[in-house]
């Protein structure tokens, strides 16, 4: 049998600043990504993958710097994943769903 502990947290009001600042920079991230793979499609048929989107993450932007490389690099994983059971569903005849910008609260 398998135990787990729930440990609540209270952050101090910077802490709280600097995760929601890195809240925001992930989901700019990932809208910013998905954008660029449907206009990519849209313009030539050519589908952008993880390892390409992956690799423009040196050229960051000064409001992701305060992000550790490895918490960027999971989002575009997590888009990655999104597309893929995109076109799995897609492939199966199930209804699909596109991948979905996110909002403010939703990342």
């Amino acid at each position: 049998m398998k135990s787990a502990y729930k440990f609540r947290i209270y952050p101090t009001r910077q802490q709280v600043t600097t995760l929601d600042q890195t809240l925001d920079s992930c989901r700019y991230l990932y809208n910013h990504s998905l954008a660029a793979r449907r206009d990519s499609w849209d313009q030539g048929k050519n589908s952008l993958t993880y390892n390409q989107q992956a690799a423009k993450l040196k050229d960051k932007d000064e409001y992701q710097k305060k992000v550790f490389s490895q918490v960027l690099q999971d989002v575009l994983r997590r888009l990655d994943k999104a597309f893929k059971n995109f076109f799995r569903r897609v492939k199966a005849g199930e209804n699909p769903g596109y991948p979905r910008f996110k909002g403010k609260g939703w990342l």
